[in-house]
């Protein structure tokens, strides 16, 4: 598409630094101009990990670097990074201007590999893609270039109970960390072993290595990941089992859950489907209590909760919390607005999700990257009752206008602190109720 992009809600491929941070001890080194990483920095806030932001070296690829090349420089900087930095992984990335200029980072970064150090390159010039999709791209260049060298110590699905999981992009989610933490409580609830890759709760380049050993993969993604688990089918023979959205709150835990395990079984792990089914099924009780605890709140308020949302978000939540909503809290999904650029092969299939989800309602869905667009659509309609919307931080202010409550949920996010939240399985849907009805009762005085 061409012309102007208002709110862009995502970045450019380069982006994908954060896919390297959330990774415990590995590095991103950056062959690009400084702005590249301070843009993505100021993205996502609050999003250094073990040595982003100001932390990461970068070759501040400068005009002279334009005209004699800049594989010297980068040499240094890598050479250095290992002298100062403990790290168990770097990953060279580059810039629009080094992918112009062709530079060959992967000269580099063989050099270093024939030394024995662990390190991946992968070119990510800005004009080539958004990091939604780089996100990918960055994980399977360190399968195909660091996980391919332990092999043999894990030979391919030879651990019949244990998966990865590719869920949350790391800070373009906001609650990635927690949600991976969930994920992997509930898929070990119902006796699987999980790789989480990212964050604290994963052990690291360790639990990369054993990636090949997995008996299979679980995609939780309308799109974005789908060419990670594609790539570990064709190189380790791993079949992956998709849930096209995130699952929120008791229904749509449960099917997941289910669904998993009748895989799982399916592809030779060996599941008591009794436990697993008595864990999911605790876990929904508990759920349902809670909201039980609400009706009577619900009741007597509830001309002043809001009957309908709007959500301005990626395409995996806007179908989950969509399901959510209209089913587990009565709040109505109305104009849909899916901002994180979905590839038109996968639009219709998302749409037909949405459609699915109520024979009485008809849920309109855009895809445009434009969130200005959507704002604009929003600010025009009827507005006479009570409405949500779930968005960025830079959609507080078309909330005020329009008399609706806002919950800011996607990134750039700059009015809410998220460190210990999930939005995912059964705890995450009361922490979405939570959220939301918080921020209706503050509105009361």
């Amino acid at each position: 598409m061409s012309g102007f992009i208002e709110q862009e809600r995502y970045t450019c491929a380069i982006g994908a630094l954060q896919t390297v941070v959330a990774i415990p001890r590995a590095v991103p080194i950056l062959h690009s101009g400084p702005g590249c990483g301070t843009m993505i920095g100021g993205f996502f806030e609050r999003a250094t990990g073990y040595a982003g932001g100001n932390t990461m070296p970068c070759t501040n690829f400068a005009e002279k670097d334009v005209v004699f090349g800049g594989v010297n420089k980068l040499r240094k900087i890598v050479e250095n990074t290992y002298k100062i930095l403990d790290t168990d992984l770097q990953v060279i990335l580059s810039g629009c201007t080094a992918g112009i200029t062709g530079d060959d980072i992967g000269s580099v970064a063989e050099e270093f590999k024939d030394q024995g150090k662990p390190i991946v390159y992968l070119d990510t010039p800005g004009f080539k893609m958004n990091n939604y999709r780089s996100h990918s791209e960055v994980i399977n260049a360190i399968i195909n270039q660091y996980v391919s060298e332990y092999e043999d110590a894990n030979p391919a699905r030879s651990r019949k109970n244990l998966v990865n999981l590719f869920a949350s992009i790391p800070y373009q989610d906001i609650f990635w960390k927690e949600n991976l933490k969930e994920y992997k409580r509930l898929l070990e609830g119902i006796g699987l072993e999980v790789n989480i890759l990212f964050g604290p709760f994963s052990n690291g380049v360790k639990e990369w290595q054993t990636i090949p050993s997995a008996n299979f993969n679980i995609l939780v993604s309308p799109w974005y990941g789908e060419p990670v688990v594609e790539n570990l089918k064709t190189r380790y023979d791993q079949p992956y089992y998709k849930f096209g959205y995130v699952p929120i709150g008791g229904n749509e835990t449960t099917k997941f859950l289910k669904g998993v395990v009748e895989f799982a079984n399916a592809n030779g792990a060996e599941i008591d489907e009794k436990k697993a089914e008595a864990f999911y099924l605790r876990e929904e009780s508990a759920f349902y209590e809670e909201i039980d605890n609400l009706t009577t709140f619900i009741t007597e308020f509830r001309y002043g909760l809001p009957g309908h949302v709007h959500i301005i978000g990626d395409s995996g939540y806007v179908i989950g919390l969509s399901k959510f909503l209209l089913t587990e809290t009565g709040i109505i999904p109305k104009e849909q607005f899916i901002v994180d650029n979905t590839p038109k092969k996968y639009q219709q299939e998302i749409a037909d999700e949405l459609a699915g989800i109520s024979a009485k309602r008809d849920i309109p869905v855009s895809f445009d990257p434009d969130a200005g667009k959507a704002q604009k659509t929003i600010l025009a309609l009827d507005h006479t009752r009570r409405g949500l919307i779930i968005g960025s931080g830079w959609d507080r202010d078309i909330a005020k206008k329009t008399n609706c409550d806002f919950v800011g949920a996607f990134a750039p996010v700059q009015y809410r602190l998220t460190l210990s939240t999930n939005w995912v399985g059964y705890t995450g849907g009361l922490h979405v109720i939570e959220d939301i009805y918080n921020t209706v009762l503050s509105s009361y005085q």
